[in-house]
């Protein structure tokens, strides 16, 4: 008699905790936020959340590490030094290779500049020895092509997300 006594009074200490917890969960999918648009902008600030945004969002069957290279707007006074040095780490980490279950993803306000750097850091990059790593690219319909042309070789799993 003792222990179902005992036992249904842990029950009904625990209930309003397992109630809690529901209304927890609840909560956190009614709170979810409304997806950020692209910015009109080249404000490299609002790019950089706009990007974390659309990589947080595509992060199913991703198990590992993030690799995101991003660049700021053509027009900024260290554009080039700046674009030099993402192809340089891009390359070489992309010639290392990248293990399954990761993510690679390339965006930034000039999509045509953002799809030169990925076509151009995966030209050394040997076919099929990234299977199972997860590839996005974030830019303008325009090069969605050339990027898929130049990194499915490498045997990634591609997924374009179209800025509009």
């Amino acid at each position: 008699m003792k222990t179902s006594s005992r036992l249904m009074l842990i029950a009904c200490l625990a209930l309003p905790f397992v109630a809690a917890c529901k209304k927890e969960e609840q909560k956190e999918v009614a709170t979810q936020a409304a997806p950020l648009s692209a910015p009109k902008t080249s404000d490299e600030n609002a790019w950089n959340a706009y990007l974390t945004d659309v990589i947080k969002r595509n992060l199913d069957g991703v198990s590992g590490s993030t690799y995101v290279y991003t660049l700021p707007a053509p027009d900024a006074p260290t554009f080039q030094g700046d674009y030099e040095r993402m192809l340089e780490k891009a390359q070489t980490d992309m010639s290392r290779g990248v293990l399954e279950g990761n993510l690679v993803a390339f965006g930034s306000p000039d999509s045509a500049k953002s799809a030169d750097l990925a076509v151009a850091s995966f030209s050394k990059v040997d076919p099929n020895t990234m299977k199972g790593v997860k590839f996005i690219f974030v830019g303008a319909a325009a090069d969605n092509d050339r990027v898929k042309a130049a990194v499915t070789p490498a045997g990634v799993n591609y997924n374009f997300v179209e800025v509009k």
